[in-house]
């Protein structure tokens, strides 16, 4: 009798394991679609298929790392917002006649600064800084 127990609970534990996998999955869909916006694709070639899967799952894997960091560090964000703060940080190069290139990175505001600590990414540098043209 003991071991028709053990084994149902086994079992159980099992079903759940998976359903909760079977979660995680659907919401990583989920993100992709919505939050990410990687709509299908239609593809019919194997390696633009795959190279097409390798994509969505690089971008989930990134969108969860975010999260991850952006909640360690107590941000009121969500990786959306984090980067609809971070798509404004720009990278110039100018060339006024004829003359070699300028280079430089748009200034970065507190507010960019703060998700650049979050997120434990480096500020971009140049080897100036300009503001936006």
């Amino acid at each position: 009798m003991k071991s028709d127990s053990y084994e149902i609970n086994c079992r159980t534990r099992e079903v759940v394991a998976r359903y909760k996998a079977l979660a995680d999955i659907e919401r990583g869909f989920k993100v992709l679609k919505s939050e990410i916006e990687i709509g299908p694709v239609y593809h019919r070639l194997p390696e633009r298929i795959r190279a097409h899967a390798s994509i969505c799952f690089m971008a989930l894997i990134l969108h969860r790392i975010m999260r991850t960091r952006l909640r360690a560090a107590r941000a009121s964000l969500t990786p959306e917002r984090a980067l609809e703060q971070l798509h404004r940080i720009q990278h110039h190069r100018i060339r006024l006649g004829g003359a070699e290139p300028v280079t430089g990175v748009s200034s970065i505001n507190a507010h960019q600064s703060e998700v650049l600590s979050a997120l434990r990414v480096k500020k971009p540098v140049a080897p100036q800084q300009l503001t936006l043209l």
